[in-house]
């Protein structure tokens, strides 16, 4: 017996998809698909004649199975079903614009840069990504077997649109640029990890001038025989680091698995990742918008927000989770509190001009068109974050939770940390904690900062530690440790060996 519930992962759906210990089966999958049916009907108050449903898969060994379960379960209902086959995540909700396929929502499957056995489902409307609510609803229908009758059965209508999509990306370049091959002159070199993303290559990059020879594992393979598909994964970045070096490139790409992420590495193979990857984007938005908004995750450091601050704008340090950071960014909007943009140290990034979705290729794509423009002033894009001040030291540990109920124990650390940290004169709070509880030191004390929360979904509580001299980050840890090692239902063994060695 499944329990649906357990698929629920944040905003979208997620389980085992190949071996013996598969969840997302044919039946588990038409299920889940006959329920978001049932729930889209509700949702949008139409009959399932009146809606169009678009289908799309990454690059898993599983997802083309999955795509067709959900087509047979969506046109069994009536629904007129486009299968857009290989595709990245950003697209399927580009397919229900007005000007594209005007979809009344669509079906991604992909588990993002989860290993090649797990898959999952994403949905999104006219008005982006369904909330976790959404997903505990239709988890729930699908348990209940909670199905519409069956109507007249369609063919899923097999549909190109990573051309279309392409070219949106393709179009916006040359448009901001005035030239029809504004790349002419660069090496730019992909690594799409044999995901999704080898399509940015052909369809956007060189028809743009771009010499992209060195790029690597574009074509797709659901094993991911070469490295994990993640711009945060230490293997990836380094194959994307020496691509660029060996082949003498001006910039370099990569994307994980379904495109909704990137990061970037300059000439002289630095990474632009994580906080760097944040100030270059922060710093192209301000130049244009200045005094704006910008939100990040909880985990950034305190360079990224002087650095931010120093160019007119306003950091606003959220919470982890892509949709949190997008939502709280939505939210500011609505305040009157100009915020152009939504971003995670992961490399989910969402801009508002383009309808708050988080899409790894339109975020290089604003980035090349400034690359372009530096170009004729005779400078670099890593020039517009010379300043950024980056830690000496830096770590994360993550400590498991024993206790049963491993929520309410967390947070108990917590609060008992946040009357601990109101004794040591050397415990300096963050003003604001939108996510667990960020406190700072003083040079000789530290000289940084640690941030202990709450994993998302899991049994973990993920420390953050940074320092800006050698050192720094044990002597912070020592602080912390001194008061966490007494609570028996936290797993304090990674702290201490760190300490330790």
């Amino acid at each position: 017996m499944v329990d649906y519930k357990k698929l629920k992962s944040g905003s979208d759906i997620r389980g085992t998809a190949l071996g013996p210990d598969a969840v997302l089966t044919d039946p588990v999958v038409y299920d889940i698909a006959r329920a978001f049916a049932c729930f889209i009907c509700e949702k949008l108050g139409k009959n399932p004649g009146q809606l169009k449903i678009a289908v799309g898969n990454d690059s898993r060994l599983s997802g083309e199975r999955i795509n067709a379960c959900v087509c047979k379960a969506l046109t069994e209902t009536g629904m007129s079903v486009l299968d857009l086959g290989l595709i990245s995540t950003p697209a399927m909700f580009m397919a229900t614009l007005k000007d594209t396929l005007d979809c009344d929502a669509s079906v991604m499957i992909t588990a993002s840069h989860h290993p090649y056995d797990k898959n999952g489902l994403k949905f999104f409307t006219k008005e982006g990504g369904l909330e976790g609510s959404d997903i505990s609803k239709i988890l729930e229908y699908a348990g209940k077997k909670q199905f519409l009758p069956q109507g007249e059965e369609k063919k899923a209508e097999k549909v190109d649109f990573k051309s279309v999509y392409a070219a949106i990306l393709k179009d916006k370049i040359r448009k901001a640029t005035g030239e029809e091959r504004p790349l002419e002159g660069f090496k730019i070199v992909v690594d799409a990890g044999n995901g999704a993303g080898g399509f940015f290559v052909d369809l956007v990059l060189k028809p743009l001038g771009a010499d992209t020879s060195g790029s690597q594992f574009l074509e797709p393979d659901g094993r991911f025989p070469n490295h994990v598909p993640n711009p945060e994964d230490k293997d990836a970045m380094e194959a994307i680091c020496r691509a660029v070096v060996e082949n003498k490139a001006d910039f370099g790409i990569i994307f994980d698995t379904d495109v909704d992420r990137a990061g970037a590495v300059s000439s002289d193979g630095e990474e632009i990742n994580r906080n760097r990857l944040i100030a270059l984007i922060s710093a192209i938005l301000l130049e244009e918008e200045p005094g704006a908004w910008i939100v990040t995750d909880s985990i950034t450091s305190d360079g990224l927000s002087e650095f931010i601050h120093e160019r007119g704008g306003r950091h606003h340090r959220f919470k982890r989770g892509y949709k949190n950071v997008i939502n709280e960014a939505i939210r500011l909007n609505r305040e009157g509190k100009n915020c152009p943009l939504a971003i995670e140290t992961s490399g989910h990034a969402a801009l508002k001009e383009n309808f708050f979705l988080d899409d790894g290729a339109y975020l290089i794509t604003r980035l090349l068109i400034k690359m372009a423009q530096l170009k004729k002033q005779g400078k670099k894009l890593t020039d517009l974050i010379e300043g950024l001040k980056v830690p000496l030291e830096e770590k994360e540990i993550r400590m498991n939770i024993k206790a049963a109920d491993f929520a309410s124990y967390g947070n108990m650390v917590l609060e008992k940390l946040k009357e601990y940290a109101k004794e040591r004169a050397d415990f300096i709070p963050a003003k604001e904690n939108y996510e667990g509880f960020r406190v700072s030191f003083k040079k000789g004390e530290g000289d940084g900062w640690f941030l202990l929360r709450m994993s998302l979904h899991d049994p973990i509580m993920p420390l953050n530690i940074e320092s800006n001299s050698p050192g720094g980050t044990k002597v912070i840890a020592k602080k912390l440790y001194g008061f966490l090692k007494d609570f028996d239902g936290l797993d304090t063994a990674k702290l201490a060996e760190f300490i330790d060695n």
